[in-house]
């Protein structure tokens, strides 16, 4: 991506270095683990598995720790390139909002290493990137970034910006009360149609990535070659299908929460082409269409 003389957004927590202590986890430890990762490189939000398998993630006694704290350069880098593309997400939504009469306000980034509470609950390095809509607030440790490379390997600048705007599009999803009137169903149905009714959430997301990138490359000309290569290749290594198969040899659609490798694929390349939040509805076709 070229962001050279772009700015980065001011709206950042920076808590790097201080780390909560963490309660135990109810359950078998190796499992919940298991289904924290494959949660968040699926792009959604691992606290859903941690919570439902303990209750609450941090436990009695648990508190705040600072360290004497210094990034490496690489993670520095990875700090400025984060916070331009959370800049650019604030740019390219307030003008979209403002096109359709409303106020886009911006969700805060929050930078953490190790551990951190948010007001969904306490998180580890290990939950991944997530969105809390009780404090509106998009969390990531940049180490993040190095375990999607060596885990998936799915790496490239655009790829990470990929997850930063899909975590983002939650939150555009929850100004806009798409957010809460799913979770608000969800919370009425059987798990595997909750299960649906998160693919679909997924695929939106997912969406919004690509029409963020859309109009950031419009407003900055940000994208180079082999860009969107590098967020499509992402998003094919976090479809359901591809991540089951991987962890298990074998796939269970009923339990398939984030979409298909092709589905996310297909709706973050449609947000990419048509740049248009309107041609994002998920929630009307029917799930096999989707």
């Amino acid at each position: 991506m070229n962001l050279n003389g772009r700015r980065q957004s001011n709206n950042v927590d920076d808590r790097r270095g201080r780390r909560m202590s963490v309660g135990k986890l109810g359950g078998g430890i190796g499992a919940v683990v298991i289904a924290a990762i494959i949660a968040w490189v699926s792009g959604g939000n691992p606290l859903d598995v941690l919570m439902s398998n303990s209750g609450t993630l941090l436990g009695g006694g648990s508190g705040q720790t600072t360290e004497e704290y210094v990034p490496t350069a690489q993670e520095e880098e990875l700090a400025v390139f984060s916070k331009q593309i959370l800049a650019g997400t604030e740019d390219v939504w307030s003008e979209i909002f403002r096109q359709n009469g409303l106020e886009y306000e911006p969700p805060k980034l929050v930078l953490f290493t190790g551990s951190v509470q948010s007001g969904c609950g306490g998180a580890t390095a290990s939950t991944g990137p997530f969105y809390c809509s009780a404090d509106q607030s998009v969390y990531i440790d940049l180490s993040f970034f190095s375990d999607m490379r060596k885990t998936l390997g799915a790496d490239g600048d655009f790829a990470y910006a990929y997850v930063i705007a899909h975590e983002v599009g939650h939150h555009v999803q929850y100004l806009l009360g798409t957010l809460d009137k799913a979770h608000e169903q969800m919370s009425r149905m059987s798990q595997s149609e909750a299960n649906k009714v998160s693919v679909r959430l997924e695929l939106q997301a997912d969406f919004y990535a690509g029409v963020w990138a859309h109009h950031d490359n419009r407003m900055f000309n940000s994208l180079e070659p082999g860009d969107i290569e590098e967020a499509i290749d992402a998003a094919n290594k976090i479809g359901d299908d591809y991540l089951q198969r991987k962890a298990q040899g074998y796939t269970v659609p009923d339990a398939f929460n984030h979409g298909t490798s092709e589905q996310r694929s297909r709706w973050l390349r449609k947000g990419l082409d048509t740049g248009n939040p309107s041609a994002g509805d998920t929630f009307t076709p029917s799930y096999s269409s989707l």
